[in-house]
């Protein structure tokens, strides 16, 4: 029994196969010849459904290009056109691999220096909100910072500052959102250690100033009074806003009332 079953099956197996050979080879006989266009002809296409935001159309002529053309003078700009086409169209992932492809195997093409900041653009564009993992924006920093020593007159110099300050302050509010979180739940020692680890890795952030503040804060609710004086004392002078420091002096306030 468990034999002719075993013969229905493959039966039934052999008779799908032979049909699907026979799909493919009536599909392949009713197509006609591709066009062989010229690459600069299909080079023109890409460049115009680039413009009219056809990027998937684009995609099919400079991809084209780059496997039939490489070695041409249209070889560099389909590749990096090819990337921008999927950058344009958010799909960020294959435009990173593309770029880096370009700036792998073309070093010295023109459009190096582009792609390699479309590359720090679609890193920081896959970058999330600060709750989610952040290996993205990680790995946005590393690329900028790359950019920022190899390129040091660029044009894109500025915004690759300002990104990096952006990125960094997400980076940090992650940890002092955590901080916060470790003060709700009452355990103010983690709370004061991811403060203090806010302070080593984004000591140039607006947040820093505020992880002074959750250390006094976190000393005053243990209690620990005079280390919270002494901390306030010690980094008086790293908090600038006058808010703060009445918040601090308030913590540390309700924390020698409450001893008493």
């Amino acid at each position: 029994m468990e034999f002719v079953k075993r013969m229905t099956k493959n039966r039934i197996i052999n008779i799908l196969l032979i049909l699907t050979s026979i799909g493919i080879i009536v599909s392949c006989a009713g197509k006609k010849p591709v066009e062989q266009l010229p690459l600069e002809e299909r080079y023109k296409h890409g460049q115009e459904f680039l413009e009219n935001k056809k990027y998937y159309n684009a995609q099919q002529e400079f991809q084209i290009i780059v496997l039939s053309g490489s070695h041409t003078e249209l070889g560099d700009d389909a590749q990096f056109y090819l990337a921008e086409s999927y950058y344009l169209n958010k799909e960020y992932i294959l435009a990173i691999s593309e770029y880096e492809r370009l700036t792998r195997k073309m070093k010295y093409s023109p459009f190096v220096e582009k792609a390699r900041w479309r590359i720090c653009e679609a890193y920081v564009a896959e970058s999330p909100k600060y709750y989610h993992d952040q290996a993205n924006t990680e790995k946005a920093l590393q690329k900028l910072q790359e950019f920022i020593e190899e390129y040091p007159d660029s044009e894109y110099r500025a915004k690759a500052n300002i990104t990096v300050s952006k990125l960094r302050y997400k980076l940090a509010e992650k940890v002092y959102e955590s901080a916060l979180l470790y003060i709700k739940l009452h355990a103010y020692d983690s709370a004061i250690v991811a403060f203090e680890d806010l302070l080593r890795q984004y000591y140039d952030t607006d947040l820093a100033e505020k992880a002074h503040v959750g250390i006094i804060q976190s000393y005053s609710l243990m209690k620990n009074v005079e280390d919270a004086k002494n901390y306030y004392k010690s980094n008086e002078s790293k908090i600038l806003s006058n808010d703060l420091k009445e918040k601090a002096l308030e913590y540390i306030s309700a924390a020698g009332s409450n001893k008493k």
